[in-house]
């Protein structure tokens, strides 16, 4: 069955391009938004499989984007959303995954071009998992690539087990079954990880996001994310 798409972006040479681009891999493009508001009522009435949104639009032409995938992914768990960005801003990635990263990607507007990349992040959005655009990565943990130590290094076989998973987009339960351990366990393990990679607790990140970033970063791991 072809996947429905809700593409939007203010600027009408992009947005026709970003469609192009879609339908000739195959997608229903059924409809378009300019805006923030016009994009929540668009998604309401199509209830697509996925959306590909600017991150910036009107009204503020800052975070619209963000802001718009987040309540959808709030509003409607089925639909993945894929934001799009003309510059890497690792702080707006953090922004978009900070209350989960399933159902959602950050993918550079450099990336449209090669429909491949835009047509994979649709059908791991659409799967329920997650893509971060490797420039991102790299511009996060940039700041940490000068370091002796990896931190990584630090975790013993166990943990780098548990933290491959959790890049695969795993869920505790399903690392307890796929690691043969039990639930307990996977979370004294994480809490682990997150001591030992200085994640510490704070409200404005999610420290499996974070954990992640800095595992791909460190291992030069796709990780399907």
């Amino acid at each position: 069955m072809t996947r429905r798409i809700v593409l939007a972006d203010d600027a009408y040479i992009l947005r026709e391009g970003v469609r192009l681009v879609l339908e000739q891999e195959g997608y229903d493009v059924v409809a378009t938004a300019n805006d923030h508001d016009s994009l929540l009522t668009t998604v309401e009435e199509h209830r697509p499989d996925v959306v590909v949104t600017d991150i910036r639009m009107p009204p503020t032409g800052t975070d619209e984007g963000i802001r718009a995938a987040r309540h959808i992914r709030a509003t409607y768990p089925d639909i993945g959303v894929v934001v799009l960005s003309q510059y890497v801003e690792p702080e707006y990635a953090l922004r978009l995954l900070e209350n989960g990263s399933e159902g959602m990607a950050y993918l550079l507007k450099e990336r449209v071009g090669d429909a491949g990349a835009l047509s994979d992040a649709v059908e791991r959005v659409a799967a329920g998992e997650s893509k971060i655009d490797p420039r991102v990565v790299d511009a996060l943990v940039s700041g940490r690539l000068n370091r002796t130590e990896s931190k990584v290094d630090r975790l013993t076989p166990r943990e780098r087990e548990v933290l491959e998973e959790l890049a695969g987009g795993s869920s505790n339960k399903a690392i307890a079954a796929d690691l043969h351990l039990s639930a307990r366990a996977v979370e004294k393990h994480i809490n682990s990880i997150f001591t030992k990679l200085d994640l510490l607790p704070e409200q404005a990140t999610n420290r499996r996001v974070r954990a992640v970033l800095l595992y791909l970063s460190e291992t030069g791991s796709g990780g399907g994310h």
